[in-house]
């Protein structure tokens, strides 16, 4: 990844002078720009990102900072992607470095699977015209609106499946979001019939 295709975007967002006034010089921009992408990758707080890029050698020779040198602090980091972001620059970049991974045959995606295990629950025993307002993607809310405990006790995202080789069926929730290119599947924890958690 040619990292350097960003520097003129990212300096012409950042604005930064030509340090006549003085003070600290600031940050590469494109070492910036390389930990905000190690930093969503690895889903980490700005907080976080300033112990990973003290504490790791990989990452430090990665973002090309020295060993013992100084390197960005959570308030840094954070400003530099308000910055960005403030100025439509990092959008500008992120679109352009999703085309580069596209160019190179990579095909930019997030979320995660939370769960993918099963779990017994009792069969919900919903009317046929229940099923249907269901099926339709209404909200337990919109089909029980006049008993909110019920609705509370349903959830109309979750389907049913049965284990191979089982007789017992299985909740399983699939939530597909649409903002990302993955599945995140999440299990609802049913109760067997006397009220017990598995």
């Amino acid at each position: 990844m040619d990292f350097e295709y960003f520097r003129g975007w990212l300096v012409e967002g950042l604005g930064y002078g030509d340090g006549a006034k003085g003070g600290r010089p600031p940050f590469d921009p494109v070492s910036m720009f390389e930990a905000l992408i190690l930093q969503a990758q690895h889903n980490l707080s700005d907080a976080k990102m300033e112990f990973m890029n003290r504490d790791r050698l990989s990452w430090m020779r990665f973002l090309r900072f020295n060993l013992g040198g100084p390197t960005p602090d959570e308030n840094t980091i954070r400003h530099f992607r308000n910055r960005l972001t403030e100025t439509g620059t990092l959008r500008r970049v992120l679109k352009a470095f999703d085309w580069q991974l596209q160019k190179k045959g990579y095909i930019p995606m997030s979320g995660q699977i939370v769960d993918a295990s099963l779990v017994p629950a009792p069969k919900q025993r919903n009317t046929d015209a229940e099923k249907e307002a269901i099926k339709a993607g209404k909200t337990a809310k919109e089909i029980w609106p006049d008993e909110p405990s019920k609705a509370a006790q349903k959830d109309v995202d979750a389907r049913w499946t049965l284990k191979i080789g089982g007789k017992i069926r299985y909740l399983r929730r699939d939530n597909h979001d649409a903002s990302c290119a993955t599945i995140k599947v999440r299990i609802v924890v049913g109760r067997d019939s006397a009220g017990r958690s598995p």
